[in-house]
């Protein structure tokens, strides 16, 4: 037996098992359990036998594969539900009202279940039973773009903003409604300190005091995982007490770095759609920043330095610099904050479509049927796949053993009180 084996026999017991309930099925010890995981010691072959009885005894009763059930709402175009896809999720209920990111989200998805529009319309009661709520809630009433421009116009943000600030509550609803074991909440880095951190006071205090929840956030780098500074608060919550902790998530000391999203133009991908062409997939012209483009933003930018602004571009040069400036859904009108240097002489062009879906984490498979203005909006309000995939990960297991806890099932987990 190699050590490849029990090491991926250890994955998958992970993704059912937290480390105390693996550790006291394995006699030993957390420390050793984390310690396996992270490569410092060596996972023995003569555990290969007891992980392969554990993954026996422990499947899940859902399907094959598929451990929990969760519902998407919010969900622009599935970036939540791939990751907790790969994590052993099933999707059996939807909330999307943007027609474009609808196109998007059903070629991708399907209709195997029930897909809603707006959120606000539908009764909770109606909402299928599930153990995982997810929602990624708008972001825009938060964000400091969002917040700076409704200062500027003299318009409500946050839980003012009658359109979309409120649309935490439709979650809240859910939540008291449907009982899940256990949701996640995305948003923006800024939720914490909107309004000078009252409108976090309200979200916790309705979450933990007001639901019953055992709530943990935390913002989280997506650099770690694609080649992009995109800095978004997570918040998970269980009904019950479970040892769910944030050290179990395991940041790679250095994420990709920018290549790894670009077209090569060498002829080692084929080519697609109008984003590449021709025997070696060269990047379409188009997306090269006009003459006039590229003097109006370099104007723009030497006048607000000259002010001591921070305003102008993101100039990102391959094999230099390791990530971008944050993808936003504004993207489409001049790509000013991701530009691709080409080259002394050359002006920088944008990224295309496919490189956007790259640099948010969505796999090459993943389907583009809308227009490149569209792509740029609904990729620049995602979320990045693999991060979502990172946390389920680290939740699936408390979710697995929450569902056997109270099925009476063979998982009799050690919980504890959360910290």
């Amino acid at each position: 037996m190699s050590g490849s084996e029990s090491l991926d026999l250890l994955r998958r017991a992970r993704e059912l098992l937290t480390q105390q309930t693996l550790a006291d099925r394995l006699g030993t010890t957390t420390k050793t359990i984390s310690r396996w995981e992270r490569g410092l010691s060596r996972c023995p072959q003569m555990v290969i036998p007891a992980l392969r009885e554990i993954l026996r005894m422990d499947k899940s009763s859902d399907a094959p594969g598929q451990k929990f059930s969760f519902i998407d709402l919010f969900a622009g175009i599935g970036g939540i539900r791939l990751g907790f896809e790969r994590a052993g999720g099933r999707c059996v209920f939807t909330s999307e009202w943007n027609e474009w990111s609808k196109k998007t989200y059903q070629s991708n998805f399907g209709d195997d279940h029930p897909f809603n529009g707006d959120i606000t319309k539908v009764d909770a009661h109606d909402v299928p039973d599930h153990d995982v709520l997810l929602a990624g809630f708008p972001c825009q009433p938060f964000s400091i773009a969002g917040v700076s421009k409704k200062n500027a116009l003299g318009r409500p943000h946050g839980f003012e903003c009658s359109t979309q600030g409120t649309l935490f509550f439709d979650i809240e609803r859910i939540i008291a409604a449907k009982r899940p074991k256990a949701f996640l909440l995305e948003n923006v880095k800024n939720l914490v300190s909107h309004d000078k951190g009252n409108t976090f006071r309200v979200i916790k205090d309705v979450l933990e005091n007001k639901l019953g929840y055992r709530v943990f956030h935390r913002v989280i780098d997506g650099k770690y995982f694609v080649p992009q500074h995109r800095e978004r608060i997570l918040i998970v919550g269980f009904r019950e007490d479970t040892d769910f902790t944030w050290d179990d998530l395991l940041l790679p000391e250095q994420g990709p770095d920018i290549t790894s999203i670009l077209h090569p133009e060498d002829g080692s991908e084929a080519a697609e759609s109008h984003y590449t062409s021709g025997p070696q997939a060269k990047v379409n012209p188009k997306y090269v920043l006009t003459a006039n483009m590229w003097t109006y933003l370099q104007d723009y930018a030497a006048k607000h330095q000259a002010a001591g602004n921070g305003f102008g571009f993101g100039l990102v040069r391959p094999g230099i610099d390791r990530h971008t400036r944050t993808l936003s859904a504004r993207y489409y009108k001049d790509g000013s904050e991701i530009l691709i240097h080409r080259g002394k002489g050359k002006r920088p062009r944008r990224l295309t479509p496919r490189e956007c879906a790259r640099l948010m984490g969505f796999p090459d498979s993943f389907k583009i049927v809308v227009s490149d203005t569209q792509a740029y909006k609904q990729f620049g309000n995602s979320v990045v796949v693999d991060v979502m995939e990172a946390v389920a990960r680290i939740m699936a297991p408390r979710i697995v053993e929450l569902k056997a806890r109270e099925e009476g099932g063979v998982i009799q987990p050690r919980l504890m009180s959360a910290a």
